[in-house]
């Protein structure tokens, strides 16, 4: 399911009902979160809830949707400043990092849906748009190397969830130093001239 929709067009219950079933799963996994659990919590009527969303899978599938666009937000936005490749990285980076470490829920829940039936389409799709864009561009005006966006993507995005799990769960929190010391890793890593 590819559901796509205008971030400002959410209603304030469809947020209450997204917000409710992303902590609900983040505490109880997919199977220990009905639907009348998730009414419950974010202060709805159950027929409110079936009034949105047919079946809890069309739920699951359009709050990924939801999640996903928020990522793509952000990265829409850093591209569009008038800044070089490199600065645009470092920005990618902090900012994606940023938004993890202050929605840990959903770190959690994209790694719970990429791993269910929920995920009904298998084949990731952060393979297209922005973020893989970038990088081809990148290639194509020879400040990348010459490797395949989808590497980059995955090395890049890796580098972020990793980076922000070590941060709020495990014993390495990382200061702005340490931050600083991974995107210059990467970008020596794939960057023609390490300027």
């Amino acid at each position: 399911m590819n559901v796509q929709f205008k971030m400002e067009n959410i209603s304030d219950k469809k947020k209450a009902i997204f917000e409710s079933t992303i902590n609900l799963i983040t505490e109880n996994g997919f199977h220990g979160t009905p639907m009348s659990m998730v009414a419950k919590n974010a202060g709805v009527a159950v027929g409110t809830i079936y009034h949105y969303f047919e079946s809890k899978n069309q739920l699951i599938g359009e709050l990924h949707a939801y999640n996903r666009g928020r990522v793509v937000e952000i990265i829409k936005e850093t591209i569009g400043e008038n800044i070089s490749h490199k600065k645009t990285f470092q920005n990618i980076w902090t900012n994606l990092y940023q938004f993890y470490i202050e929605n840990t829920n959903v770190l959690i829940f994209f790694e719970q849906f990429i791993n269910s039936p929920y995920n009904i389409n298998k084949f990731p799709t952060h393979f297209q748009g922005e973020l893989f864009d970038f990088f081809k561009g990148g290639i194509g005006k020879g400040e990348i190397k010459d490797v395949k966006p989808e590497i980059l993507v995955v090395l890049t995005l890796g580098s972020i969830t990793t980076s922000a799990k070590l941060h709020k769960f495990g014993s390495i929190p990382l200061n702005f130093t340490d931050q600083h010391n991974i995107i210059q890793i990467l970008w020596d890593g794939m960057a023609v001239n390490k300027e």
